[in-house]
């Protein structure tokens, strides 16, 4: 029970990375309110993990929208008195040549991605701050880090993810906060066939060839991000801060 007596915010949470991450935390002993944009998703995800609702809430939210957020937060401090641990995981995916990018969809891409992990964290410091602790940990992505082509804008977004943790992880240090973010290679969500429907005609032989290319021989699955980010919301990591911790498998070992 790693997390008993604590509060979390997950976002992205109806579904893949998010939801493995919203039983994980329910199982060890956290009040969770699942954000999502798809509302009903997410109200479905909270039923069936407590159907009481006494510890698993729910709540519609557009990370990109400020006051979606801070609606979010708010609905978890009034149900559960405070906030100890936000998730920031939700994401938007692209894949595609520089020359397909128009506006909106370039704007869309770094609004949820970078802007929804902003917006986000900025709902939930003033609360953590109350408590005179917390713990925020952004889902990056092995695109935070490296860069392959034709992601640009979700390269450049998670790029700023990494450099918004380490400046929060500054900024918020003197008040207990820990700021870090997880960067998973490929991992089996609906994200990834989104991703992958963007880079291959054939499915298939998309995905064995990131297999192939994680040295471990096989892609992530949702909970082994979960289990990242409990570590990291657990008291085990309280001098972790400012640091992005690299779930892939051996990726980028080379």
């Amino acid at each position: 029970m790693r997390l008993e007596g604590k509060v979390a915010i997950i976002t992205g949470a109806a579904s893949g990375i998010g939801l493995a991450t919203v039983r994980r935390f329910h199982e060890e002993g956290a009040k969770v309110l699942v954000a999502d944009l798809d509302g009903a998703a997410a109200g479905e995800a909270a039923e069936e993990l407590d159907p009481s609702g006494s510890d698993v809430i729910h709540a519609s939210c557009d990370v990109s929208n400020p006051s979606d957020c801070a609606a979010a937060v708010e609905k978890a401090v009034l149900a559960f008195g405070g906030i100890d641990v936000l998730h920031a995981n939700a994401g938007l995916p692209f894949t595609g040549e520089i020359e397909t990018v128009d506006a909106e969809t370039f704007h869309a891409v770094v609004s949820v991605n970078l802007g929804g992990a902003f917006f986000s964290a900025q709902a939930v410091v003033p609360f953590m701050k109350k408590r005179g602790a917390g713990c925020i940990i952004f889902t990056s992505s092995l695109q935070g880090l490296i860069a392959r082509p034709n992601f640009s804008p979700y390269t450049a977004a998670k790029h700023g993810v990494t450099g918004l943790m380490k400046g929060l992880a500054l900024e918020l240090a003197p008040s207990g906060i820990r700021v870090n973010a997880i960067a998973p290679g490929p991992t089996q969500t609906p994200m990834l066939g989104k991703f992958l429907g963007g880079m291959a005609d054939d499915m298939d032989e998309a995905i064995e060839r990131f297999k192939n290319s994680v040295p471990m021989g096989r892609l992530l699955e949702p909970i082994d991000v979960a289990n990242a980010a409990l570590f990291l919301a657990s008291d085990e990591a309280k001098m972790i801060t400012g640091h992005t911790l690299v779930v892939d498998g051996g990726t980028t070992a080379g």
